[in-house]
């Protein structure tokens, strides 16, 4: 029994998967970027159970990058690296390295994860060759530097860690240890909102989710990993539709300061900020509509409820409300902006009729 063990001294396998999103472009012909590298077509992985269904559409195209080495003592094993491109745009890179470490050692491994900044750097200098071989087949390809990192902690299952699809109460703190990425004792308050979203399918398996990494306690479980990665993905596209929105309420915030301070007020046309704005609209519509269809999960409740979870943990909900409500709001300001302009135009033209007018009553009456 666990309760009969020193819990960090429990030796468990599986394996750390890190994941890092890129953002490359608008879209990416995946036919095409086959011929351009040496990958193969990345199909969702299945069990017997899985509904034919449930699917990628389209497949995204799977780069293998060989053995990598990750400089952690505790980490005897190279890490398998892989670069996994996705036609609307997005890419992440992989890496998944063997663990086999005693529980409290892979609570140190988790708190050196939240303190390192080289694993983004590796992420570019191994995904950049890719991206340079791939720009060809990248509708407006951009070299973005934002990105999304998450971490998944893979455990296999123990008889000492969950039975019955419920983990052993000792775990709590160490479970929350690494979804937290932190051995920073926490509040009761903070433990159950950490280990809220779980979810179990069988009785020797169980899945937490949270904002930073997390922990799966099973070994057959690629639909799940997938799931995982895939709305990490969601989430950095997301995020830059946002700042995209955001730049766009710059430049409208800038032709207001611009247009109070002028002698004459709006008369700067506003075609090019509302083209570029619709742009941003249909970028957005895309993506969101790319994004949502990819994985298609219709047909099995578990992973259909793992993305829930997933969506609530991320907030993929409100940032896309927030990016539809940010696009109005930039909208009607440019709208305005046009109106208020086209109007003034108006009245300026009027003037000037009413002067020439005057004026010729004036040449009229000089001429007599």
């Amino acid at each position: 029994m666990a309760s009969e063990a020193k819990v960090d001294e429990i030796r468990v396998s599986g394996k750390l998967h890190c994941i890092i999103a890129f953002d490359w472009g608008e879209s990416v012909d995946l036919e095409q970027a086959i011929r351009q590298i040496p990958a193969e077509v990345g199909d969702l992985p299945r069990r017997r159970r899985t509904p034919d269904a449930i699917a990628y559409r389209p497949s995204p195209v799977r780069c293998s990058l060989g053995s990598i080495r990750l400089p952690f003592p505790s980490l005897e094993s190279a890490a398998d690296a892989e670069v996994i491109v996705f036609e609307f745009g997005a890419a992440n890179v992989a890496f998944r390295v063997p663990i086999n470490l005693e529980l409290g050692q892979l609570r140190e491994l988790a708190v050196n994860l939240a303190n390192q900044n080289w694993l983004q750097s590796l992420a570019h200098s191994v995904a950049k060759p890719i991206f340079d071989k791939l720009f060809p087949t990248i509708d407006e390809p951009l070299w973005n530097e934002s990105y999304e990192e998450y971490f998944i902690f893979q455990i296999d299952p123990h008889p000492l860690l969950v039975e019955n699809g419920v983990v052993n109460t000792q775990l709590a703190p160490s479970i929350v240890s690494l979804l937290r990425l932190t051995k920073e004792p926490l509040s009761d308050v903070e433990m159950s909102e950490a280990l809220r979203c779980q979810i179990s399918y069988g009785r020797n398996d169980i899945v937490f989710i949270d904002w930073a990494a997390t922990v799966i306690i099973d070994c057959d479980c690629d639909e799940t990993l997938h799931t995982i990665e895939f709305a990490n993905l969601q989430l950095l596209e997301y995020r830059y539709l946002d700042q995209k929105v955001d730049s766009a309420l710059k430049i409208a915030r800038r032709q207001i300061q611009a247009s109070a301070r002028s002698w004459l007020p709006f008369w700067r046309t506003h075609a090019r900020p509302l083209r570029f704005l619709t742009e941003i609209r249909m970028d957005a519509v895309g993506t969101f509509e790319r994004a949502d269809s990819t994985l298609q999960l219709v047909g099995d409740q578990y992973l259909s409820r793992v993305y829930r979870l997933l969506a609530d943990r991320f907030h993929l909900r409100e940032w896309a409300q927030n990016v539809r409500q940010a696009i109005d709001v930039t909208s009607d300001v440019h709208e305005t902006l046009a109106e208020q302009s086209s109007m003034f135009r108006l009245e300026l033209l009027e003037l000037s009729v009413v002067v020439l007018i005057i004026l010729e009553i004036v040449l009229a009456i000089v001429g007599t």
